[in-house]
């Protein structure tokens, strides 16, 4: 005999009105108490002895009665409850038995019953029958069930080369760059496989109980992105190289670079250089040109007072001797033998040799290594770390070295600032005329209608300018907030800090008045400490 679950029913006799308890069987559940309450209740039985049927309840061990009140009530049906979740994924009834007399319930009255309620997909009659022939009461059954929608799979495309170089050069054991050995590319040759596309699938919708359309999730489809040198299959499904190069991926679209080979200086017999591709220069770069690339540069001789702009990486294999003149930008890496008297801005990381008289930022790592590592004046800044063996000299050179802000952010904070003032200075000099248009009119004299017309746009400049105002200081304040609240920056100094030398960490400043040798130095809370490496 199957398990079956405690339930009770409603008695009528001479006296009153009796409830019978019966226990559950062969592990079946218990009556629960508060559905008998709400049965009761239901069936407009308010007032009964709730202490002793609880008492009953608990102490329960075979089919008992207990008298409810002394009235009599005409025969209850066999009654049923209808639960529907949220979801709306499946019907669940349970079920109550009639009282002697009482009408007990068809499958057609049940199937009724869950129209009504507003069930049209998924009625399991399977499930009706089975009530209908073993009728076990205070028993779920499940008499609908939804279709569940099969949910698809984003779009993903595989990239099948390395999209995640390090660029950065190879240390020799004496701590010196090793520019023979520079892994700055990803090559491909005519032919290859750059990427390949999987499609989305949309997947299928289900159908919920009240034969509701259940939508799948919304899937993310991708398309194959490239540049030029690169052509896609018919099915849209793979991209392949046209030409021997080197390939990148820059914000979700592969290029395929050549490279651009000047085998003389950039001077007055080149002109200026700008090229989609890499530049590869193997003698100087003169001073008053320029060379600007989309790709990666390589420059085997000096760079002088020069500009150089690279999509991707530069390296200066004999370094860069600015005189106050030249510039470097790079959205990577850069690397360089030696940095004197020039700007350096990489969105990647910077190593070098020697850094003098130089302003140099770098929102990743700046790493001056070698047998003497030192950076001697100008301002360096990096995001996240500067590791340098010496820093300043004996003379008390003036150097100011800054982590933990994005130079970037920096210079937008600044710029911000700059921009905030004008704009101040602007709504004070509009104000006056709006004042002194008011003076006018408050002292009787008579205003033409194009001086109306005039002040009217006046006074809404100066209520657009208030707005941008507002803007910008909103702007300002919560990138202020973001620049002052980093403290994950940190210098590492493997031999000596000189005095002179001016340490910032994001909000926090130490002025270096005493030497320090073998350090790391952090932000703690506003402070900075200093730490033996």
């Amino acid at each position: 005999m199957s398990g079956r679950n405690g339930y009770f029913q409603i008695v009528h006799k001479d006296d009153g009105t009796y409830l019978k308890l019966i226990p559950a069987v062969n592990g079946g559940m218990p009556i629960i108490y508060d559905e008998l309450n709400d049965y009761l209740y239901d069936s407009k039985i308010y007032e009964y002895d709730k202490i002793a049927v609880g008492k009953t309840l608990a102490n329960l061990s075979g089919i008992t009665e207990v008298k409810l009140n002394s009235i009599t009530i005409s025969p209850l049906d066999e009654s049923m409850d209808i639960f529907i979740p949220e979801d709306r994924m499946h019907v669940r009834c349970r079920f109550y038995p009639p009282s002697e007399g009482g009408k007990v319930i068809t499958k057609e009255d049940i199937v009724d019953t869950l129209v009504r309620s507003g069930v049209k997909y998924g009625l399991d009659e399977l499930a009706i029958l089975q009530f209908i022939e073993e009728r076990k009461y205070c028993t779920d059954y499940i008499f609908a069930k939804a279709l569940p929608p099969v949910e698809g799979r984003d779009a993903t495309i595989t990239y099948h080369f390395n999209t995640d170089i390090s660029y950065k050069p190879k240390m020799n054991e004496d701590g010196t760059v090793d520019f023979h050995q520079l892994d700055l590319f990803s090559p491909c040759k005519k032919g290859d496989l750059l990427a390949t596309l999987t499609p989305m699938d949309t997947g299928k919708p289900g159908i919920d109980v009240y034969g509701t359309v259940i939508r799948p999730t919304k899937v993310r489809n991708l398309a194959l992105r490239h540049g030029k040198m690169i052509h896609i299959s018919e099915d849209g499904l793979n991209l392949y190289s046209d030409v021997d190069g080197h390939v990148t991926l820059v914000d979700g679209r592969v290029f395929v670079h050549n490279t651009y080979e000047i085998s003389t200086d950039v001077g007055a017999s080149t002109g200026d250089i700008d090229y989609d591709g890499n530049v590869y220069i193997k003698g100087n770069v003169i001073t008053g040109f320029s060379v600007k690339a989309k790709g990666n540069i390589e420059v085997n001789g000096v760079v002088e007072g020069a500009y150089i702009e690279a999509g991707g990486h530069v390296v200066l294999r004999r370094g860069i001797q600015g005189m106050n003149k030249g510039v470097i930008k790079a959205y990577g890496n850069i690397v360089s033998k030696f940095i004197e008297n020039a700007e350096v801005i990489a969105s990647g990381s910077i190593s070098t040799e020697t850094i003098l008289h130089s302003r140099v930022s770098a929102k990743g790592d700046i790493i001056v290594s070698s047998r003497k590592g030192f950076v001697t004046g100008g301002e360096i800044r990096s995001g996240t770390l500067i590791s340098v063996k010496t820093v300043g000299s004996s003379m008390g050179t003036n150097t100011v070295l800054e982590v933990g802000v994005d130079p970037q952010r920096t210079d937008q904070l600044r710029e911000l600032e700059v921009r905030i003032e004008k704009m101040r200075q602007e709504r004070e000099k509009i104000e006056q005329t709006i004042s002194l248009f008011r003076k006018k009119m408050s002292s009787g004299v008579q205003v033409k209608k194009e001086q109306l017309e005039l002040i009217k746009k006046v006074v809404q400049a100066n209520l657009n300018l208030e707005k941008q105002l507002n803007d910008t200081v909103k702007q300002y304040e919560e990138l202020k907030t973001e620049v002052e609240g980093n403290s994950q920056g940190k210098i590492e100094i493997s031999d000596v800090v000189y005095p002179g030398t001016k340490i910032v960490i994001s909000s926090a400043v130490y002025n270096v008045k005493d030497v320090i040798h073998h350090s790391r130095l952090v932000k703690d809370r506003a402070d900075i400490v200093i730490h033996p490496l």
